[in-house]
């Protein structure tokens, strides 16, 4: 079994987005009040906070406070976990010798969602609609199907719109077939990657391409007086362009993922260090606009249900090594584009890259079938012997479809 998220937006009328806003200013005031309680109990008697103690705050705080009547006590409890995640992750920093971080304050811009951790209690689907307890019934787009059971639900505000995402618990998915084609990925700034094939897929510069707009809109929220209405439209409207290309982005690495992990049995990429990288001024915007880490993060889960494998290799010298004989161009600088080599080899830099890539994780990738193929076969020993039939494969051409 697996989980499976589906995210809906929700259109409430005026009354039901009042409501909402105060829901979403009691469970920031509570959160903050939970962040209280473990920075008070931590440093006065080095210990933790008990759930007693944050079930006897939860009460005293809906009987004393008017506006907290009405909210489920899901929330709370969700709110007093999320404090507890945000403590325990600084503690791991701190021993791991990482930048701590210390939990804090949430403003209204930065608090984004509250979470039903029992679906059917605090949210329910009621017709066409979804009931929210002290919300009511509020329209909702469903654009596709819900699969598996419902188990959890959360309600979320990107740039002034609201959505619920519903958390089902899935059957696991059968495997794709095996299509015995493999393919190394060059990650880069020119082109989005390139493929040992030779195949190119352009960087889409959403955001590069979106700067003109950008300009306008945060010129003339600069031109707004502070704490104007007029100011807090301008922001929304500057927040609503940014979450377009956010989504623009990340459907354009979904359907990338997919079409890879659709045609190939294993997939090699080079492991980089994005945090570090984009401390280069002169290609930071073009890195982070190329969302090589939602792309290499999508393709690993769909690789991981459709059976694939994705191996990350090591990506030292894979620009500046000879693909056919191994020889290392030692001037080759990053304005060279094209490498050429004593054994015959002249092809793009990047293609070469790319086939060293794949190269490197070859090996990988037969020790781990390998592994799980004897793991597979003591499975089978171990149980009663049932005829399985084989399936029908088949192989498409070795090319990146680009999409």
């Amino acid at each position: 079994m697996g989980y499976q998220a589906y995210q809906y937006r929700l259109y409430p009328n005026a009354q039901q987005e009042k409501d909402l806003l105060n829901l979403f200013a009691v469970a920031r005031h509570y959160y903050h009040m939970c962040l209280d309680l473990w920075r008070y109990t931590y440093q006065t008697e080095k210990r933790r906070p008990t759930s007693p103690e944050f079930e006897a705050m939860r009460k005293g705080y809906k009987k004393t406070i008017p506006a907290a009547k009405n909210v489920h006590s899901h929330v709370f409890q969700g709110l007093a976990k999320r404090a507890e995640n945000a403590f325990q992750g600084f503690f791991r920093r701190v021993k791991a010798g990482e930048k701590p971080g210390y939990p804090r304050y949430k403003s209204a811009d930065r608090f984004h969602s509250i979470e039903f951790k029992q679906f059917g209690t605090g949210v329910a689907i009621d017709g066409r609609r979804v009931r929210i307890s002290g919300i009511g019934r509020v329209r909702v787009r469903w654009h596709r199907q819900m699969a598996g059971v419902v188990k959890t639900a959360q309600i979320v505000q990107k740039a002034g719109q609201w959505f619920v995402v519903f958390t089902c618990e899935v059957p696991d998915q059968p495997e794709l077939p095996k299509t015995r084609q493999v393919i190394g990925l060059d990650l880069g700034v020119t082109a989005l990657f390139t493929t040992s094939d030779g195949a190119k897929v352009d960087h889409p510069q959403f955001y590069q391409k979106s700067q003109k707009k950008l300009r306008v809109l945060n010129r003339a929220l600069a031109r707004k007086k502070e704490g104007g209405k007029n100011r807090r439209k301008a922001k929304r409207r500057l927040q609503r362009h940014h979450h377009h290309i956010k989504n623009q982005r990340r459907d354009y690495a979904h359907k990338l993922s997919y079409t890879l992990v659709k045609h190939y049995d294993l997939i090699a990429l080079e492991e980089l260090k994005v945090k570090n990288m984009v401390r280069n001024k002169h290609l930071s915007k073009s890195i982070l606009d190329a969302g090589w880490s939602i792309f290499t993060q999508l393709l690993t889960n769909k690789a991981v249900d459709a059976g694939r494998q994705v191996i990350v290799v090591n990506p030292a010298y894979t620009s500046k090594t000879c693909s056919n004989c191994g020889a290392l161009f030692e001037d080759l600088t990053l304005a060279d584009r094209w490498v050429e080599c004593r054994c015959g080899l002249s092809l793009d830099r990047d293609h070469n890259a790319a086939i060293n890539i794949l190269n490197r994780a070859l090996p990988l990738g037969r020790r781990g079938e390998a592994e799980r193929s004897g793991q597979s076969r003591r499975k089978r020993a171990s149980e009663a012997p049932t005829a399985r039939h084989g399936e029908r494969h088949t192989t498409p051409n070795n090319r990146f479809i680009n999409s």
